[in-house]
């Protein structure tokens, strides 16, 4: 990555910080976009403090203009693209039928219409000086269902069909590929900052990745581009069992996530960072052990469960993919 100049949506917090920060480290030029002006001068410092050329560019993705003219100025300021990341993400836990229709949209407006004007903001680029690499972070829910969070899925989903639609149009260049990065559960704000309208407080599915591993991930991928790429533990488990038997994975799944993903604290409904920045600027969002900022649930969790916080959702996985396999021998015999 040693004197590339890489994009990076979504970078003032979580998994895009993480990932401006290890770009840095690998000696790329790093420009940073997010909607907090502030919190990208505090990142784009970190990434120079690091030893690396970068700068801070505030733009909303879902406005196809902004994220036009963060890559006009990258290149007038570079002379190119080599790296675009679509990053930026919001999430919205509520059931359909209860789900405000406005945060719905907005929730795709920037998980989907982000990523797609990324591409369309990066590829006229890339396509006249020959190669590039866009990286588009989807979610492991790009490739199996999940319940209260619909417009998220919906939109994950999405971005994956995107990044093969694209990948198929710039067949013709050689030198640019398109790749995405499918997380798991990774210890970010996200869910702190999520629409919340279920009545309960929502953490992770544990157990959860560092943003710091799905950011490696992440910049790997820039580096030696490949269609795919999974973060986490028990993703890849689940989404093998979810191939040889998706309705029982389907049917588990929903109901673990449903016990899972909600603390037993009320909460009051809430918009969350969807409407306006809600000011989050670190990576962790202290759902892992080893973090300073863990959260109330988090803490419960780990008290009344006997530390069992980082295991519970690799026991799930693991019964689901035993379960899995079961049904797919049961059928081949």
């Amino acid at each position: 990555m040693q004197d590339r100049v890489a994009v990076v949506t979504g970078a003032s917090s979580g998994i895009g910080r993480a990932t401006a920060l290890e770009l840095a480290d690998r000696g790329a030029a790093v420009v940073v976009t997010a909607r907090r002006e502030d919190a990208l001068d505090e990142v784009a410092q970190a990434c120079r403090e690091r030893g690396a050329e970068a700068i801070a560019l505030p733009a909303d993705v879902t406005d196809a203009d902004a994220v036009d003219d963060v890559a006009r100025r990258t290149a007038g300021t570079y002379g190119r693209i080599d790296v675009w990341i679509n990053n930026a993400s919001v999430n919205l836990f509520a059931p359909i039928e209860e789900a405000p229709v406005e945060l719905w949209h907005r929730v795709v407006q920037t998980n989907l219409f982000g990523a797609y004007h990324g591409v369309r903001g990066a590829l006229p680029w890339m396509r006249e000086q020959g190669e590039g690499v866009i990286v588009n972070v989807g979610s492991v829910l790009s490739r199996v269902g999940s319940p209260y969070q619909s417009a998220y899925v919906t939109s994950k989903h999405a971005v994956r069909a995107l990044s093969d639609c694209a990948r198929q149009e710039v067949g013709d260049v050689p030198g640019i590929d398109v790749c995405t990065v499918l997380p798991g559960p990774v210890d970010t704000p996200l869910f702190h900052h999520a629409g919340n309208y279920t009545g309960r407080e929502v953490e992770p599915v544990t157990p959860v990745a560092s943003a710091q591993r799905a950011a490696a991930t992440i910049v790997a991928c820039a580096a030696r581009p490949r269609h795919e790429a999974i973060v986490g533990a028990s993703t890849a488990p689940a989404l093998v069992a979810n191939r040889l038997a998706p309705s029982l994975v389907e049917r588990v799944a929903a109901r673990q996530v449903a016990k899972d993903h909600f603390g037993t604290s009320p909460a009051r409904a809430s918009p969350g960072n969807l409407v306006e920045s809600t000011g989050a600027t670190t990576v962790s969002g202290g759902w892992s052990r080893g973090s300073q900022q863990v959260g109330v649930e988090s803490r419960r969790a780990a008290s009344t469960r006997g530390g069992g916080i980082r295991i519970r959702g690799s026991v799930v996985a693991g019964v689901v993919a035993s379960a899995a396999l079961a049904v797919w021998a049961v059928r081949r015999a």
